[in-house]
């Protein structure tokens, strides 16, 4: 059997086993519709679009059919399980059965916050959403039998129109322009995550400089979209990184790289670190939390979720304990003999730990010159300009003095 076979009944079969784990997502820009304010927000003053969703529709993935036998979601035969006893059972009767697209709600989700988001201060159009789960009544009212629909509800109407068009936030925007006369563009914020092609694959993520984390994904990929807002918050905690690189490659575009690197599923994560460009998988969970802190392992970086460095940044061991040294010193002629060991162990440090050496003997040297309450009141100076709106460059650059200054304190 061909490996793409294996490993696409291998994730057909994880998802449906976890298809009840699949939560749709909420946005505070997205009015929450109930019986109860139904009509009191839709057919008034404003044009309406509805997603009627229900919480534990989930998405599967496009594949090659596959062998799917008697099996249903819960591993008993076809026909005698149902999820959550309403959708779906799998009429395989031993033949081969296609796995197709079966529900968008997830996939749906990140789209339709964005929409909301955009159309937030439109004043004559609400982007609203009906849990179906909670509300069946109100679904079956207005027809609904599949999940997620999308109606669209004119100005003082309650009589609803179909949208049947893609489900991304531009095409969205764009059929509501056309319905309601408004001209709301979909923001696009800049990305810190490098796309990557056959072009500057090899100089990217080859580079012996650089840790480069990759993520091989498929744009039909409902795991993939579902990650896509952490990565690119991963991204942008270490976009001031010199020698991190957060990246992705479109493996369903670009299959030949996806090969060879012994791609067989998406997302999949792959760390190329400086000393090991063969690529070694990455295991980890996949929180924001998760990632920063493998890379902060990988990399010896010292960064939290929001790119801010942590207070371990810049501080180098073998330097805190001769500071501690200097600072317990009993005269100026002993804290002397410290510096000149400082000194020589700062000539021994490479790439960041030597420039983070430097600060450490400016320190010392204004700690002999100014007396030992220098390191408090410089401590102080910093963070009244931190608390102050200053670039995240800038930031870095305070952050790392006043955490070097601290072992002076």
């Amino acid at each position: 059997m061909e490996k793409n076979q294996i490993w696409s009944r291998r994730i057909a079969f994880g998802a449906l086993a976890f298809a009840l784990l699949f939560l749709s997502a909420s946005a505070d820009d997205v009015v929450v519709l109930s019986e109860e304010n139904f009509e009191k927000e839709v057919g008034q003053d404003k044009g309406a679009l509805v997603e009627f969703y229900a919480p534990w529709c989930f998405s599967f993935f496009r594949f090659e059919p596959i062998a799917f036998f008697a099996l249903c979601v819960t591993g008993m035969a076809a026909g005698t399980t149902k999820i959550r006893s309403e959708v779906m059972s799998c009429d395989s009767k031993g033949k081969d059965y296609t796995l197709g697209r079966c529900g968008h709600c997830k996939k749906l989700a990140p789209e339709y916050e964005k929409l909301g988001s955009s159309f937030k201060k439109a004043k004559s159009v609400l982007i609203g959403k009906v849990d179906c789960d909670e509300h069946k009544s109100l679904c079956s009212k207005y027809g609904v039998s599949g999940y997620p629909t999308i109606q669209w509800f004119p100005k003082g109407s309650l009589e609803p129109k179909k949208y049947e068009g893609p489900r991304t936030a531009e095409s969205l925007a764009e059929f509501v322009n056309t319905e309601e006369g408004t001209n709301v563009k979909i923001a696009t914020a800049p990305s810190n995550v490098v796309v990557l092609t056959p072009e500057n694959f090899n100089e990217v993520v080859l580079d012996e400089a650089k840790d480069v984390l990759v993520e091989f994904y498929a744009p039909w990929c409902g795991h993939c979209k579902s990650l896509a807002p952490t990565y690119e918050k991963v991204a942008t905690a270490f976009k001031l990184e010199e020698n991190v690189v957060i990246a992705n490659l479109d493996a369903d575009k670009y299959r030949d790289l996806a090969e060879k690197y012994d791609v067989s599923g998406f997302p999949t994560l792959k760390f190329f670190p400086k000393g090991n460009k063969a690529g070694e998988e990455y295991g980890g969970g996949r929180d924001l939390d998760d990632f920063v802190a493998f890379i902060n392992e990988k990399s010896g970086t010292s960064r939290d979720g929001k790119g801010q460095l942590t207070s371990q940044a810049g501080i180098v061991e073998s330097l805190d304990v001769l500071v501690k040294e200097f600072v317990a010193a009993s005269s100026d002629e002993e804290k002397k003999s410290v510096f000149t060991r400082m000194e020589e162990e700062v000539e021994k440090l490479q790439g960041s730990a030597s420039s983070y050496g430097k600060i450490y003997l400016k320190a010392a040297k204004n700690y002999l010159g100014k007396g030992s309450d220098y390191a408090k009141n410089e401590i102080q100076r910093l963070q009244r300009i931190l608390d102050k709106s200053v670039s995240p460059a800038k930031a870095d650059e305070l952050t790392l003095k006043k955490n070097i200054l601290s072992t002076y304190a």
